[in-house]
């Protein structure tokens, strides 16, 4: 059996977490089914009862989501619409009693491919913010997502939350799913489109992350190239801009499927962004 600590302060996280090795915790809902068969021995380190990392908080620079930040949370946060992809995200994970407990950090943090949250942070180019004792830093979600399971976050560091920047023009975003059904299901593959509007109702800007169809999830700039400049349509996606893309073949689908799967799913975002109550705001 290892050691269980549950700091009260971000400062007392810190130093637990420089002085051994944890397994940090918030919500958990990932944690304890992975130990449905295997009990390793490990030390945990249980944030949740940090005060200072449960506050959403939104302003003329963007969205801070801290690290215990639930999904219900965001649902229920008022955030603005070029975070809609977010809300739509943190609807379709799991069910009320996943969504009550689990957190976005912690889903980011799982580095899972079909993990639903993280195309949506890389379509709206957030940051990950980590501590150490006596220091800090920022760097992408692209950068902190390496494989499957596999983050930048050194031992010794926490993740204190995630910022993702206010747009610079209109904008708006969308995220779509499928699974074997529409709820309580792990991801067959899964879309997020992030866009900012011209005056006229083109698009300026465009970021697309595809996930589930990788060992992460993977932004497509040439779509994305390809978008910007244009009215939204859904004949501007073709298969070649899904190149990047590396699906396998598993028990939930084949990965002939899944690209076909991803291609309709971004041409129904791409059309989404066009849809009437649906524009930028």
């Amino acid at each position: 059996m290892g050691f269980y600590l549950r700091p009260q302060t971000v400062s007392d996280a810190l130093t637990a977490l420089a002085g051994g090795r944890y397994t940090v915790l918030a919500g958990a809902t990932d944690h304890f089914p992975a130990r449905v068969l295997t009990r390793p021995a490990e030390d945990i380190l249980d944030i949740s009862g940090v005060a200072d990392l449960d506050v959403i908080r939104v302003d003329a620079g963007g969205i801070w989501l801290p690290a215990r930040a639930t999904w219900r949370a965001v649902s229920d946060a008022g955030l603005p619409p070029f975070a809609g992809a977010l809300v739509a995200a943190a609807r379709q994970i799991g069910g009320l009693q996943v969504q009550n407990a689990a957190t976005v950090v912690g889903n980011l943090c799982n580095a899972s491919p079909a993990a639903d949250g993280i195309p949506v942070l890389l379509a709206l180019d957030a940051e990950v913010e980590l501590a150490r004792l006596g220091e800090r830093r920022r760097i992408a979600v692209a950068d902190f997502v390496l494989g499957n399971r596999r983050t930048a976050r050194a031992p010794d560091e926490l993740v204190l939350g995630v910022h993702i920047p206010a747009p610079a023009l209109p904008a708006r975003s969308v995220f779509m799913k499928l699974g074997a059904r529409a709820y309580l299901v792990i991801s067959i593959v899964m879309v997020a489109l992030a866009a900012e509007f011209l005056p006229d109702g083109r698009i300026a800007a465009a970021r697309v992350a595809v996930g589930a169809c990788s060992s992460r999830a993977l932004r497509l700039p040439a779509l994305e190239a390809t978008l910007c400049g244009r009215f939204p349509d859904p004949d501007l996606v073709q298969p070649d801009h899904l190149a990047p893309l590396r699906p396998i073949d598993d028990v939930r689908a084949s990965a002939a499927y899944r690209r076909s799967a991803a291609l309709t799913l971004l041409r129904r975002a791409v059309t989404s962004l066009d849809e009437p109550g649906c524009g930028p705001t």
